[in-house]
């Protein structure tokens, strides 16, 4: 899929030396098709790795794509430089007339943090519930999730007795949902947080369906009306090394850190990542952008 993106975007030269295809706004322009215009909300520190991690995501299919990146005015961000944000991102404010085929909302380290003191948490609200009536299809990826169980349907989160830290296996629950289509039966991916989502309470919710869980790390994947809203409670957008990278930064920082499950082989962290996650991870984002966005969005936005 070749992915439109700005000709200077730093994450570009990265992708290109990966083989993936990507399309400045030139070529774009001469081309006679509508690509598809995703939103992407990121809220974590290190904006440009998740710009990467997620742009690498959106590459598998044929499918071309716009993406419009945004940050949360409210929120202070002191791990991207501004100069970055004001040349690559937008706010809500400056966008909030448009609609879009598809967004996704990032995690954000706050899960400790009750949801009403987070310092944006009024516009990550404001944003919800303007994607409703703005976006066809919006993709809640970890803290996000935990924030859209909890607008939406009410559901609050809860702490973990220890950091759910490394890389778990999950069973589809519905094969019928096409989310899932191309999954194995079992299938693996990265988490990293303090805090979880009552795998009963979302079961009990009669506006959610269950698509994918593991019995260490809870609800993996879960939809409503109709794929209008996904949630993801993981990060199958992370890269080899980002565990390895939290966790040499929380050693670094005297924190209490495990070795990740399941993630160095023989749990020797002198040892490189295995990578077992990345084939789901596509699938996931290319049966989203396809059945749940292409599929379902209008031609015209408008």
């Amino acid at each position: 899929m070749p992915i439109r993106i700005q000709r200077d975007l730093p994450a570009r030269e990265i992708l290109e030396n990966e083989n993936i295809f990507v399309m400045d706004e030139f070529r774009a322009m001469h081309q006679d098709i509508r690509p598809l215009q995703v939103l992407i909300l990121n809220n974590m520190p290190l904006k440009q790795d998740t710009e990467l991690q997620l742009l690498r995501a959106l590459s598998n299919t044929p499918i071309q794509i716009d993406v419009t990146f945004v940050h949360a005015k409210s929120h202070l961000s002191l791990n991207t430089p501004s100069s970055h944000l004001n040349k690559f991102y937008t706010t809500i404010d400056d966008i909030r007339q448009n609609k879009y085929d598809g967004m996704i909302i990032t995690g954000a380290p706050v899960e400790d943090i009750a949801f009403e003191e987070v310092d944006y948490w009024e516009e990550i609200c404001e944003i919800l519930d303007w994607a409703e009536t703005h976006v066809t299809s919006t993709l809640h990826i970890c803290w996000a999730a935990q924030a859209g169980y909890y607008h939406y349907y009410g559901i609050n989160k809860r702490q973990l007795p220890q950091k759910l830290f490394g890389v778990y296996e999950h069973r589809v629950a519905n094969r019928k949902i096409p989310l899932v289509r191309g999954f194995d039966d079992i299938f693996l991916a990265p988490h990293s947080r303090h805090t979880e989502t009552p795998a009963e309470a979302i079961h009990a919710c009669k506006e959610l369906t269950v698509l994918a869980e593991s019995q260490t790390a809870g609800v993996f994947l879960a939809i409503a009306q109709e794929g209008r809203k996904i949630f993801v409670s993981g990060h199958p957008e992370y890269d080899r090394y980002t565990l390895h990278n939290e966790y040499h930064r929380d050693l670094n920082k005297g924190l209490p850190i495990q070795v990740p499950y399941n993630y160095y082989p023989d749990d020797d962290p002198s040892q490189k990542p295995l990578l077992q996650w990345r084939s789901h991870s596509n699938n996931l984002y290319s049966n989203w952008l396809n059945y749940y966005v292409y599929q379902m969005t209008p031609y015209d936005l408008v």
